[in-house]
């Protein structure tokens, strides 16, 4: 096992660059099963699994717990060493991606049968009004939108809500981009004034991508028999779902505080699924509901500042985030956009302190935890997340915490609006 192991995770302390790239997503990217789909907001799996290989030898009993499960990257590690997992994610669409993948364990044939009747079906279906929001018709030609609706509509008429039903939903979701003449921005988001020249036809692509699922299940097929890994969908500010003291480790990336708007990262295919019909749709059906990390979601809630750093929870940070904030207050006037940073970052450190007294009560006594984050500076005004996320930490009953820099950012000044060097980093917590 441990040699199949090694194939899969060369041992990343043998190469600096990598180490210092392990708070990204970068490397998954070349990973079975995590390459399924690319979700910019992530950790390389690579150090997860070092990690939890290395606490299991203390700990045969194993538990990780993710409070912000993101598109799998904690729980398929530990899925790869046969440890139990406990994951939250509350984006809707992003869950479902998680989901499909924690479905490696499906049999081969159900998986390729299922793709099979899917095509035939496709194949045979005559084309329909193509009735979507304006986003697609912009993304897709009308013929490969055709296509790509036929393959939507034979899934559909197949969808038995199988473990195979899954897997075939999300290869034709991860074959979107690339059948589009849209570009994609480095985080995710669809520019569909910037195109680029297409080169994958959809039924091919859609063949291709799950030949390439299919070879990754048997190959993780060989060394583990099922998934372990159990996913909610739900909120890690209040997951009762998740019982008292049962976690081990903790491993996991919260939402950064520097505006990356994670509802939009999904709009593209939510739009080609039909959950949402325009930009406005995005927080109904997904902002609402995660931590309010960008400046739209603070907007749109019409915050109040002196509300939240009122709130009792904010004491042990009261007087340096009350300055900070205020400060983003004046400075916001001086910008066209009158970006909403001020009630963004009193409302990003409310949300987090509530998840450190949730974790606390998962968390076992002897827990190891490992926050994967990064600094943030709103109009240059800077904002020492690991410093204050581990004070709330502390308040919330842990002992103690210790940042270990990965990695600086912000360091090519050229088209940045501020220059403010921030870095990215480990929190480790002691219980």
């Amino acid at each position: 096992m441990y040699a199949v192991q090694k194939q899969l995770f060369p041992d990343q302390k043998t190469d600096t660059a990598k180490k210092h790239r392990s708070g990204t997503f970068v490397d998954n990217m070349k990973l079975p099963v995590h390459r399924w789909f690319r979700y910019s907001a992530g950790f390389s799996a690579e150090w997860v699994n070092a990690l939890i290989i290395e606490i299991k030898e203390d700990k045969s009993d194993l538990l990780v717990f993710d409070p912000f499960a993101g598109s799998g990257t904690t729980l398929l590690a530990a899925d790869y060493v046969d440890v139990k997992s406990i994951g939250i994610e509350a984006h809707p669409f992003v869950s479902k991606i998680t989901h499909a993948k924690l479905s490696w364990s499906e049999s081969l044939q159900n998986f390729s049968t299922k793709r099979d009747v899917i095509l035939n079906d496709a194949n045979e279906m005559t084309p329909e009004s193509l009735n979507y929001p304006d986003l697609i018709h912009k993304c897709f030609n009308k013929d490969t939108l055709t296509k790509l609706d036929r393959l939507k509509r034979a899934w559909i008429k197949n969808n038995d809500e199988s473990p195979s039903s899954s897997l075939s939903w999300l290869a034709l979701t991860a074959v979107l981009r690339s059948t589009s003449s849209a570009g994609t921005a480095q985080w995710q988001y669809i520019l569909p004034n910037k195109k680029k020249k297409v080169t994958s036809e959809p039924f091919e692509a859609f063949r291709n991508q799950i030949g390439l699922m299919i070879a990754d299940m048997r190959l993780f097929q060989k060394f583990s028999k099922k998934n372990l890994g159990r996913l909610f969908q739900g909120d890690a500010r209040k997951c009762p779902d998740v019982p008292d003291n049962c976690a081990d480790l903790v491993i996991t990336s919260p939402p950064y505080a520097n505006n990356y708007d994670y509802a939009d990262a999904t709009r593209f295919e939510m739009s080609f699924w039909g959950e949402i019909q325009n930009w406005g749709d995005l927080h109904q059906a997904v902002r609402q509901y995660l931590i309010r990390s960008s400046s739209q979601h603070a907007s749109k809630e019409k915050l109040i500042l002196e509300e939240i750093l009122q709130k009792n929870i904010l004491k042990p940070i009261y007087n340096e985030i009350s300055e900070v904030c205020h400060e983003l207050a004046k400075e916001r006037l001086l910008h066209g956009g009158k970006k909403h940073y001020h009630t963004m970052i009193a409302a990003y450190f409310y949300d987090m302190a509530k998840i450190w007294y949730e974790i606390k009560r998962i968390c076992k006594n002897d827990a190891k935890l490992c926050f994967v984050i990064g600094d943030s500076a709103p109009y240059g005004v800077y904002v020492p997340v690991e410093k204050w996320l581990g004070k709330l930490a502390i308040a919330a009953g842990f002992k103690s915490y210790y940042f270990e820099k990965l990695r600086d950012r912000n360091i090519k000044w050229k088209n940045r609006k501020h220059r403010v060097p921030l870095h990215e980093g480990r929190l480790w917590i002691d219980t």
